[in-house]
C-alpha cells in the first residue's frame, strides 16, 4: 500500500539564481485522506511555505515528477514566517482559490506569525476589491481569503489526514519548525534557523528531517556535517545558496521537482 511522499517545489534561498525559492508539498495517501473521513479523490496535499510563483512551481516540479498537483489539490497551506521567499506567493494562491475554486484554504501558522500576517503582509494588496467598473469597493479580511488557523506549540494541530506541531527557531522574525504526521510517518521541516541542536533533536524525533543550510542568521552546513551519522542519515538539505556543493554534501540535499518517499 503506498505510504506519504513529498515533492520539493523549490530549494533555494531568499537569493537564489538558479533555484526556486524553499517551499515542499507532502502528499496523504488515499487511505490515509478516507480515514480521516474525507472523499480520497478529493484534495491530499499540504503545502509548507508558499512562495512566489507557486503554481508555476507546482506544475513544473509536478509535471517532472508525474503527479497531480495545482491549488485545487491541497488540504492547505502552513506557513513557517513571513520572509517573502516563503511567504510572497500568497496573495496569488489566497486569490486564486478566491476567484477561481471559490473556497477558502486552510491557512496554518504560528499565533505571532498570523498576527502579523494581514496588516503586516497581505493588506496593501488584497484589503478591497472592485466587484465592478463603477461599483464601490468592498472591504475584505483575512478570512474572506483564507481560513486561518493558529498552530498550537503545546501540541499538534490536525487539518484532514495531517498532524501538524510546531516550535519556534532561532532567526530575525517568528518563525516556526514543523513536525507533519500523516499514515503513520512523520516530515520534519526546520524552517529558517540558526544552528540548534535542541531543535535538531526534536526534529529527528521525525522520519525524515528537512533542514536548512545557509548564510547568516542560518545553519552552517559545517555544523550538520559534524552531526553524528545517525543523526546526518535522517536529514535532507533544503534552502541552500546556489554555490552550494551538493555532490560533495555529506548530507543528502534535496532536489527541486524530485518526488520523495517518506
Amino acid at each position: 500500500m503506498p505510504g506519504p511522499r513529498y515533492l520539493p517545489l523549490g530549494v533555494g534561498d531568499a537569493f537564489t539564481a538558479r533555484y526556486y525559492s524553499c517551499s515542499v508539498a507532502l502528499e496523504a495517501p488515499a487511505q490515509a485522506v478516507a480515514a480521516a473521513g474525507l472523499d480520497p479523490a478529493g484534495p491530499r496535499w499540504l503545502l509548507i511555505d508558499c512562495p512566489h510563483p507557486i503554481r508555476k512551481m507546482m506544475a513544473e516540479a509536478s509535471g517532472a515528477a508525474d503527479v497531480s498537483l495545482d491549488v485545487g489539490d491541497l488540504q492547505g497551506v502552513v506557513v513557517t514566517h513571513l520572509h517573502a521567499d516563503h511567504s510572497s506567493g500568497l496573495e496569488g494562491l489566497g486569490y486564486f482559490a478566491h476567484f477561481v475554486l471559490r473556497r477558502r484554504l486552510p491557512l496554518l501558522a504560528h499565533p505571532d506569525v498570523l498576527a502579523r500576517l494581514w496588516d503586516g503582509h497581505l493588506a496593501a494588496g488584497m484589503e478591497q476589491l472592485l466587484p465592478a467598473v463603477g461599483a464601490p469597493f468592498r472591504s475584505m479580511t483575512l478570512e474572506d481569503y483564507f481560513d486561518p488557523r493558529p498552530l498550537d506549540p503545546a501540541g499538534a494541530v490536525r487539518l484532514g489526514p495531517f498532524e501538524v506541531a510546531c516550535r519556534t527557531t532561532i532567526h530575525h522574525i517568528p518563525t516556526t519548525a514543523l513536525r507533519v504526521t500523516v499514515a503513520g510517518r512523520t516530515l520534519g521541516h526546520s524552517a529558517d534557523t540558526a544552528f540548534d541542536p535542541g531543535l535538531i533533536a526534536w526534529l529527528t524525533e521525525a522520519d525524515v528531517a528537512l533542514h536548512e543550510t545557509n548564510h547568516g542568521v542560518h545553519t552552517p552546513y559545517a555544523d550538520l556535517a559534524a552531526l553524528p551519522a545517525p543523526v546526518r542519515a535522517k536529514l535532507r538539505l533544503i534552502h541552500y545558496p546556489d554555490e552550494f556543493d551538493l555532490a560533495a554534501s555529506a548530507i543528502e540535499p534535496l532536489r527541486q521537482g524530485t518526488l520523495y518517499d517518506l
